[in-house]
């Protein structure tokens, strides 16, 4: 039997609620299908740095290496760790060191969730460049706390970087309906996103096949929420792919169907599954956080370890359940509800 060794990082707040959650749905659908996943948790996260003053040991990214896969809950407690600390101190660098250079969020609506827009039906799959770009960390603060300090914070774009997460986006059009939407603000940043825009159109030549459209992030954002179902492949730098999946995730109904790999596309290193709800103090510990996000992570995990049967079953029993009503309303059913739920449609 095969055996995926799945590292397991519940975080803070809600994150061991549905990592939890996620984990008892995989290893159902596992079971179903045949194969088996063995987990390791670890307590990374901003109470480990309470306690430690690092979010992971020294020796964290070498412990993950050996790892099929990562299966992380949510990261971050801003009352007692600032938000930029716990994001520098364990996603980012695990991000950049596998070369997880593609996050993939899918936006669409799941039976029986009312989205805020008219459009009853879209199906968006946003690529969101990782690893460098407007998050690369270059800059820095000098005569801090006088009249006189400068905060200078660059972006920065490489050739190797913007071209091949262009071209995972074209091969993921070329898999779908055939549709590209590049997206940058080329009129105003004259320089890195006018070089996005030329790798654009320079790859567009090698996928004939591939309609592609180039839009500003102002233009995008109306259009995702004025005609949804006119997009299919959106693919956009760090901090433009940061915003446009957000919005993506409030109008296929909330947070809580956010669902988001980062993905290493050469394989020489596990990739990461995550929802991208947050911690959400405001519920934590109260069971009442949807994990139909995190379970969607995990059957996207799945599909990546080309468990796609498995990973078809979970998403189909997904469908299931919230046609059935489950888990469509913030707040409406606890966490073991849905996750009961899930299982009961993929048993």
């Amino acid at each position: 039997m095969k055996t995926y060794s799945i590292a397991l990082i519940p975080g803070d707040g809600i994150g061991r609620d549905v990592t939890d959650a996620a984990w008892s749905v995989l290893q159902v659908a596992a079971k179903t299908c045949g194969f088996a996943l063995n987990g390791t948790e670890f307590p990374w996260s901003c109470e480990f740095y309470r306690k430690t003053g690092r979010m992971m040991p020294e020796d964290g990214i070498e412990t993950l290496r050996t790892f099929d896969a990562i299966l992380l809950g949510a990261v971050g407690w801003p009352a007692e760790v600032p938000d930029a600390v716990s994001l520098h101190g364990l996603l980012l660098p695990i991000r950049k060191a596998f070369v997880q250079y593609a996050n993939i969020r899918p936006h669409r609506l799941l039976p029986g969730v009312q989205g805020p827009l008219r459009a009853e039906a879209f199906d968006i799959l946003c690529i969101r460049e990782n690893t460098e770009g407007e998050y690369s960390g270059a800059g820095g603060r000098v005569h801090q706390g006088t009249n006189d300090e400068v905060a200078v914070e660059t972006s920065i774009f490489t050739r190797t970087g913007v071209e091949r997460i262009l071209r995972f986006g074209f091969e993921q059009a070329r898999s779908r309906r055939g549709k590209l939407a590049s997206v940058t603000k080329s009129n105003a940043q004259k320089y890195s996103m006018v070089f996005w825009d030329e790798i654009t159109d320079r790859l567009s030549a090698e996928f004939p096949d591939v309609e592609v459209s180039s839009y500003h992030i102002d233009a995008m954002a109306a259009r995702m929420v004025m005609a949804p179902e006119s997009l299919d492949v959106v693919v956009a730098s760090n901090l433009f792919g940061d915003i446009l999946t957000d919005l993506g995730a409030a109008i296929q109904g909330g947070l809580g169907f956010a669902a988001s790999a980062n993905i290493n596309p050469r394989r020489d290193a596990p990739s990461m599954f995550e929802p991208v709800h947050g911690s959400a103090p405001d519920i934590a510990g109260l069971g009442i956080a949807n994990p139909i996000a995190a379970i969607w992570s995990g059957a996207m995990m799945l599909d990546h370890l080309g468990e796609k049967d498995a990973a078809a079953r979970i998403i189909a029993a997904m469908e299931t359940a919230t046609a059935r009503g489950i888990g469509i309303s913030p707040g409406k059913d606890r966490t073991e509800t849905i996750t009961a739920g899930i299982i009961a449609a993929l048993s």
